[in-house]
């Protein structure tokens, strides 16, 4: 069994939020191999599946953003879930709007889901497709809760929503293709647009 788990925060006031491009992306995923994710279950709305012949779990934590590891570590044990298996989608700030950045292990970056998910799980040799919501004001801390808890500007909407669905292929090519392969066909590096820090 492989786990691709897409963060973000539960609630319709979040639904369209930079915060849960983990959410739309897997559910782009879900569409595409045919399924929706529903089941509740570890805390979270799960649902089985196969993509390209392999088992497949995907996973919309419920816990909110800070607690993700709580649930990813439930299903891990369930399933007995090697890390290698294991794809977590994600937004990040540090990257420009549009951008696509799949790595396939390293630091949480201070994306607070992604390090409950790794001090959860004891490793951080986990692979992970993050997406770029931009920041505000780089290093103005005190704004990134209102900044990745509100929607990205109708002026990015373009290609943040290219870059939510070359996640969602990434994601899908992820289960059967080696993990360079993956990398360079989907990574995605934007132009800067004059002006951006």
């Amino acid at each position: 069994m492989k786990l691709i788990a897409g963060l973000g925060n539960p609630g319709k006031e979040y639904a369209e939020t930079r915060h849960n491009s983990g959410f739309m992306a897997i559910d782009r995923l879900a569409s595409k191999a045919g399924v929706s994710i529903s089941t509740q279950k570890w805390n979270a709305l799960t649902a089985v599946t196969r993509i390209e012949g392999q088992p497949v779990l995907l996973m919309k934590p419920l816990t909110y953003m800070n607690e993700s590891g709580s649930a990813v570590s439930q299903a891990v044990s369930y399933y007995k879930i090697d890390p290698s298996d294991i794809l977590i989608i994600h937004d990040d700030m540090d990257l420009p709007v549009g951008s696509v950045r799949i790595r396939k292990k390293g630091s949480a970056g201070g994306q607070k889901g992604m390090k409950s998910i790794i001090s959860a799980l004891g490793t951080d040799e986990l692979a992970r497709i993050r997406i770029g919501v931009g920041h505000s004001r780089r290093g103005d801390h005190d704004v990134v809760p209102d900044w990745v808890l509100s929607p990205v500007a109708k002026a990015d909407r373009e290609v943040f929503e290219t870059a939510l669905n070359a996640s969602a292929d990434a994601a899908y090519a992820w289960v059967s293709e080696p993990m360079d392969i993956v990398m360079s066909k989907y990574n995605i590096k934007p132009e800067k647009n004059e002006g951006e820090q």
